[in-house]
């Protein structure tokens, strides 16, 4: 009886092995036979997956959206509001090694996309979800009384979203002068300087 393979789940497989190549020797040596041996198949076999390289890079960056996407559904928001704000906010920063990861991959494909416009829309709608998800969190902060009244939201959402993006670059480029802890503790500094409660976890 011949083998039944599941595609898309053979698919994620070569992209996690696409990204893991990414990581160690970068995306300009991500050719199809080193992802390929990471992978543990075929370079012939690569044909039956993705037709182009290109097509690999944009199926393994909507990996990594999806992956974002999961683990935040899969947070349990039952904590104050102040809680729930910075663990949304921690899910896309480098705090461990999954997120690192995704976030030293990711980063590789925001800098190939200024010279491939094919994977600019793809980067793109990852950043507006980033600050759509930004701007989510200062109006659950307002709506509960939480935002300081002085605060302009429009303006505070850039920069908000601004910290967040230098502390996720600044946390993979210089991991050694920004630990985990010390990204958490400017996240939250940051959130106390604009609310009216300690936004420090109980």
């Amino acid at each position: 009886m011949p083998k039944i393979v599941d595609h898309h789940k053979q698919k994620q497989k070569v992209a996690q092995a696409a990204m893991r190549v990414i990581k160690q020797d970068g995306l300009e040596n991500a050719s199809v036979r080193k992802v390929a041996v990471e992978a543990g198949i075929s370079a012939g076999s690569m044909r039956h997956y993705f037709s182009t390289q290109q097509e690999l890079f944009l199926f393994s960056m909507t990996l990594i959206q999806e992956r974002v996407k999961e683990r935040m559904t899969g947070l349990q928001l039952n904590g104050s509001t102040e809680e729930n704000v910075l663990a949304l906010l921690e899910q896309v920063l480098p705090l461990d090694e999954e997120r690192r990861f995704e976030m030293e991959v990711w980063q590789a494909f925001t800098v190939k996309s200024m010279t491939e416009p094919d994977l600019q829309p793809l980067n793109a709608k990852m950043y507006d979800e980033l600050f759509q998800m930004t701007q989510y969190c200062l109006m659950t902060l307002k709506e509960d009384g939480l935002l300081l009244d002085h605060i302009d939201l429009f303006v505070e959402t850039e920069r908000l979203y601004a910290v967040i993006n230098g502390l996720a670059l600044n946390g993979i480029l210089q991991p050694h002068r920004l630990p985990p802890q010390l990204i958490r503790s400017v996240l939250q500094m940051h959130l106390q300087s604009i609310t009216k409660k300690d936004m420090s976890p109980s």
